[in-house]
């Protein structure tokens, strides 16, 4: 690894200068422009001194080959499940691994979901169209659009469009069951 590489890559994505770094931790242009092509090696504390007015720190600066979290996801790499009454889009691909699971489901009129069985913990969901209703062990309970839900999964659930217009809605498990 090339120390004064890394250091001036940092350097310009901050979008400073030789000599605005220089100022930053009381060194000299000269210095700095040693150090980015690899002509000196800073000692350890002026090193922690330059990452610090950069922004990062000796761990950041050192990890290698550590890829940053996928946190944003399009449509085309959605997860889609389409049945005669429903179409599931897991719209975070993977995330059973995650500590929850959303999903986007479009339920059309008179039809309803699979029964999810009872298990350890939550469930959570927003209507995003329609009307659906919440088949939670014996009760049930209507949600319309604009409206959420959320209930510890210990009984027997599932979700009915009993409208006559295709419902939408948000549902998210934790942890991941669907």
């Amino acid at each position: 690894m090339l120390l004064g590489e890394k250091i001036k890559a940092l350097r310009l994505s901050c979008e400073l200068t030789q000599e605005e770094l220089a100022d930053r931790c009381e060194l000299t242009k000269g210095y700095i422009s040693q150090l980015e092509n690899d002509l000196t090696s800073p000692s350890i504390a002026t090193l922690i001194d330059i990452l610090s007015a950069l922004g990062s720190d000796l761990k950041e600066f050192f990890s290698e080959g550590e890829k940053e979290e996928k946190i944003c996801f399009n449509k085309n790499e959605f997860i889609e499940k389409v049945t005669e009454g429903y179409t599931l889009n897991w719209v975070v691909p993977n995330a059973q691994k995650n500590s929850m699971e959303p999903i986007h489901i479009e339920l059309k009129p008179g039809y309803q979901t699979d029964e999810d069985f009872p298990h350890e913990g939550e469930e959570f969901g927003f209507v995003l169209k329609g009307e659906i209703t919440l088949i939670l062990g014996k009760r049930k309970v209507k949600v319309k659009k604009g409206e959420s839900f959320y209930f510890t999964a210990n009984k027997v659930h599932s979700i009915k469009n009993s409208g006559n217009a295709l419902a939408e809605f948000i549902w998210v498990s934790s942890p991941p069951s669907f």
